[in-house]
C-alpha cells in the first residue's frame, strides 16, 4: 500500500504542473490577442535545442575561444536582423536593426529597463549610474552630469605628464612591444586622478598605493589591475548565467571585489575627513577639478560615492583604452592611414623635437581625419559591443516580426531584448560592401549615421564621458604621431583579432606592434 504522504505529493506535483501548462497556454494566448491588436507578427525563432541548451553551449564556446562577437555576427546572416533565441528556458529577442535600437533607447525609453544588470553588478558596482533604473538613474545622472561639462573635459594638460609616462615604456630600438597593456595602465593613471586627485601611476609604480592596495600584484597580494579586471569578468559570466547570477560567486569574485572597494574608499574617506592628509588635500591648491571633490559637495554617504566612482572609473579607464588600443590596431594594419593622419597632425601641431601650435580641446577637433580615424576604430571595434534592455511592460519593438521581419513585434513584460551593435556596424546593407574594412574616409563629409552607429549608446543614457574619452583618445594618439614616423603590425597572427568582452572590450591577444622614429623608419 502506498504511504498517504506519497499519494498527497503525487497529487500535488499533478496540481502544480498542470497548474503551470494551464497558466502558460493562458499566457501565451492572451500574448497572441495582444499581439493581433497591435498588428504585430511573430520574429524567427533561431533552433536552440530544448530548453536552449544547445544555445547556451555554443555560447559557451564561442566565449571560452574569444569568438563570441563572431559568431553573433554569423547568427544575424543566418536568422536575420531580428530573432527569438531561447536559452535555458527563457527567450531573449535578439537584434541589431536601428529602429529596433533607437525605440529600446529613446522612443520607447520608458518601456524598457535594465533587467537584472543591478543583481548582475552589484558586488563590484552596487548603486551606479550604470546599475539603477528609474529615480536611482535619474538621481545618478543629474548629480553626475555636471561634472562632465566642456570646462571639465577642455583640460587636458595633466595627460601630458601620464603620456610622458607611457613614452619611457615604448622601445627606442623598434622592437615589439604590447601596447593595449600601457594603454590600460595610461587610461588608469589618468582616470584616477581625474577622480580622486591622485593618480595610481601604474606606469611608474609597481608598489603599494597610498591606500594599502598594491597597483601590480606583489607578494602574493593581489594588485587593484589584476583585482578590476577579473571582478569584470564576473560579472560578464553573471550576465550571461543571466537569472542563475548568483551560482557565480566564487572566493576569487569576492577577493577582488574587497580590493576594489579598499582602493576606492581610501579617497572617499579622505574627502570626506576635514582632518584628512595634507597632501592630499593640498591638490585642492592646485586650481584644478577633481571628480571626487566635486561629488562630496551633493554625496556624503560613502558607500554611495563608491559606487558612482567605481562606475566612473570603468568607463573612463576601460573605454579609453579600448579604443585606442583599437585604434592603433587598425593603424598598424594600415599603414596609408597612418601616413595620411600623421601627415594632417604634424602640419597641425608639428613634431616633438619641433612642436607648432598648442593641442588643446579645440585645436584636436581642427584635425578632421583624426576624428575620422576615432569614428572608424569605434565602429569596427565598439568598446561596449553587446547590450540589451527588459520590458518593463507589455510592448513593442518596431520591426523585425513576419516573413519579410518589416511587422512590429510584441514584447511582454519581462522579455530581454539584446542588441549587438558589433553586428549592427558591420551590416553590408548599412555600410556597404566594404563593412568590414577601416576605411576612415567613408565618414567624409560629415555623414553621421544615426541608430545605426551607437559607440556611445543613445538617449537618455547616453554616454556622458563621450568627450572626455574622445578628447583623451585624440590627444594621446596625436601625442604617439608626433614622436613616432611609422607604425608596423608585430603580430604573426593572420585574421581578425581575438576579442576579449567582459563589461567592455579588448583585443585578447593585446596589439603588439613597432613605433619607428629617425633612422629606424626605413
Amino acid at each position: 500500500m502506498i504511504p498517504t504522504y506519497q499519494v498527497v505529493l503525487a497529487g500535488g506535483t499533478v496540481l502544480y504542473v498542470g497548474f503551470f501548462l494551464v497558466q502558460t497556454i493562458w499566457t501565451s494566448y492572451k500574448n497572441r490577442q495582444k499581439a493581433l491588436a497591435l498588428s504585430c507578427k511573430p520574429a524567427h525563432v533561431a533552433p536552440s535545442g530544448p530548453f536552449g541548451l544547445f544555445a547556451f553551449y555554443e555560447v559557451s564556446q564561442a566565449v571560452k575561444n574569444k569568438t563570441w562577437l563572431p559568431w553573433i555576427e554569423t547568427q544575424f546572416r543566418k536568422h536575420g536582423n531580428t530573432f527569438i533565441r531561447p536559452v535555458l528556458g527563457r527567450s531573449i529577442i535578439m537584434t541589431s536593426e536601428p529602429e529596433n535600437v533607437k525605440a529600446l533607447l529613446a522612443t520607447q525609453f520608458s518601456d524598457f529597463g535594465l533587467g537584472n544588470r543591478y543583481e548582475h553588478f552589484l558586488p563590484l558596482l552596487g548603486d551606479g549610474i550604470f546599475t539603477l533604473d528609474g529615480n536611482g538613474w535619474s538621481h545618478s545622472r543629474a548629480l553626475l552630469r555636471p561634472q562632465f561639462s566642456r570646462e571639465q573635459v577642455a583640460d587636458i594638460h595633466q595627460l601630458d605628464e601620464h603620456v610622458g609616462h607611457l613614452l619611457t615604456h615604448i622601445p627606442t630600438d623598434g622592437s615589439a612591444f604590447d601596447i593595449q597593456e600601457l594603454f590600460f595602465r595610461l587610461t588608469l593613471d589618468s582616470s584616477t586622478e581625474f577622480l580622486f586627485g591622485e593618480s595610481v601611476n601604474s606606469l611608474v609604480n609597481s608598489s603599494y598605493t597610498n591606500s594599502g592596495v598594491p597597483v601590480k600584484s606583489i607578494n602574493g597580494q593581489m594588485g587593484f589591475e589584476d583585482a578590476f579586471n577579473l571582478s569584470q569578468d564576473y560579472l560578464a559570466a553573471r550576465t550571461r548565467a543571466q537569472s542563475l547570477y548568483w551560482l557565480i560567486n566564487p572566493k576569487a569574485f569576492r577577493d577582488a571585489n574587497r580590493i576594489c572597494h579598499q582602493l576606492v574608499d581610501y579617497y572617499v574617506n579622505m574627502a570626506l575627513d576635514p582632518k584628512a592628509n595634507k597632501d592630499f588635500k593640498s591638490t585642492q591648491e592646485r586650481d584644478r577639478y577633481i571628480f571626487l571633490e566635486a561629488l562630496v559637495k551633493d554625496i556624503r554617504d560613502p558607500k554611495l560615492l563608491r559606487d558612482q566612482l567605481l562606475n566612473i572609473l570603468i568607463a573612463g579607464r576601460d573605454t579609453t583604452a579600448s579604443l585606442l588600443s583599437s585604434v592603433f590596431y587598425s593603424l598598424a594594419h594600415n599603414p596609408k592611414v597612418w601616413a595620411k593622419l600623421r601627415n594632417e597632425v604634424v602640419s597641425k601641431f608639428g613634431t616633438i623635437k619641433e612642436p607648432k601650435e598648442e593641442i588643446t580641446f579645440s585645436s584636436l577637433k581642427d584635425v578632421t581625419y583624426l576624428r575620422y580615424v576615432l569614428d572608424e576604430a569605434l565602429r569596427m571595434y565598439p568598446p561596449v559591443p553587446l547590450n540589451a534592455r527588459t520590458a518593463l511592460k507589455d510592448t513593442t519593438i518596431p520591426v523585425g516580426g513576419g516573413p519579410n521581419g518589416a511587422s512590429p513585434i510584441f514584447i511582454p513584460k519581462g522579455i530581454t531584448v539584446s542588441y549587438s551593435v558589433w553586428a549592427m556596424h558591420r551590416r553590408t546593407d548599412l555600410w556597404g560592401p566594404d563593412a568590414a574594412k577601416f576605411v576612415p574616409e567613408r565618414w567624409e563629409g560629415g555623414k553621421m549615421r544615426g541608430w545605426q552607429y551607437v559607440p556611445f549608446n543613445g538617449g537618455p543614457r547616453i554616454c556622458l564621458g563621450q568627450q572626455y574619452a574622445l578628447t583623451e583618445a585624440g590627444f594621446v594618439t596625436v601625442k604617439l604621431l608626433q614622436t613616432f614616423e611609422n607604425i608596423e603590425n608585430a603580430d604573426p597572427r593572420l585574421g581578425d583579432p581575438l576579442i576579449n568582452t567582459n563589461v567592455t572590450m579588448s583585443h585578447e591577444n593585446g596589439v603588439h606592434i613597432k613605433l619607428l622614429s629617425g633612422s629606424k623608419a626605413q
